[in-house]
């Protein structure tokens, strides 16, 4: 039953992927200014709008795995491990974001990159959990999951100054879709449309890839635990 389940999660996500590339790239319609390339949209947005959503996780899970480590570690390490994978999947979308960003912004502005407030404050959020994951991969000792749990807490605080910066200053980067003022919002039922799918899509392969993180780094938890405990026992 569980297989059953497993495939049937993948295949639906597959599904909905390929639905979202179709909505994208044929049933909405050519915008009049940008033309094609405007179709990155479909895909930047969403995948930055995800990442908020994983590095959010492994933000609650932080503090939820330092509120616990000490009266209850069974769940402090279930904690750490979203809160892991939350970060790796995060950094995933956030990593898209940054490579979808320049592919759309070179046409359209005729340069790459600008280090306006928008563009700097995402690449600090990559980079605060890029270190956040080569923390959890090099460091070792019983403090590891303490500073990495800081350092997620952390990095967390950029995320409502990226998502403001194009509110509280005057930046490169367009202004925002949705909530940006009278004129904002897709106007479009059919860009609508393809937008909404994508999201939906992409948070499905996302949450697909959180949970088998979760499982992995459980079940890796549970050797160590186990070979700790042998090691005890041999002592």
């Amino acid at each position: 039953m569980k297989k059953l389940l497993i495939w049937v999660s993948v295949l639906g996500t597959l599904g909905l992927m390929g639905w979202g590339y179709y909505q994208a790239m044929y049933a909405a319609p050519t915008e009049a200014t940008m033309g094609d390339v405007q179709r990155i949209f479909y895909y930047h947005v969403p995948n930055a709008m995800l990442a908020f959503l994983f590095f959010a996780i492994s933000f609650v899970a932080s503090i939820v795995y330092l509120a616990t480590r000490r009266g209850r570690p069974s769940m402090a390490q279930a904690a750490d491990a979203w809160a892991l994978a939350g970060a790796e999947v995060g950094v995933v979308f956030c990593t898209v974001v940054l490579i979808t960003g320049p592919l759309w912004g070179r046409p359209v502005w005729g340069i790459w990159w600008t280090w306006d407030a928008r563009l700097t404050t995402t690449l600090v959020l990559w980079l605060i959990y890029v270190s956040y994951l080569l923390l959890r991969k090099f460091a070792a000792g019983p403090q590891m999951q303490t500073l990495a749990a800081v350092l997620a807490i952390f990095g967390a605080m950029d995320v409502p100054i990226v998502y403001m910066a194009n509110r509280w200053w005057r930046t490169q980067h367009p202004a925002p879709v949705f909530g940006g003022g009278d004129d904002s919002g897709i106007k479009d039922p059919h860009m609508l449309a393809a937008f909404g799918w994508n999201v939906l899509a992409w948070a499905c392969w996302g949450l697909l890839i959180l949970a088998f993180r979760v499982y992995v780094e459980r079940r890796q938890q549970r050797i160590q635990s186990e070979a700790a405990d042998a090691a005890l026992a041999a002592d």
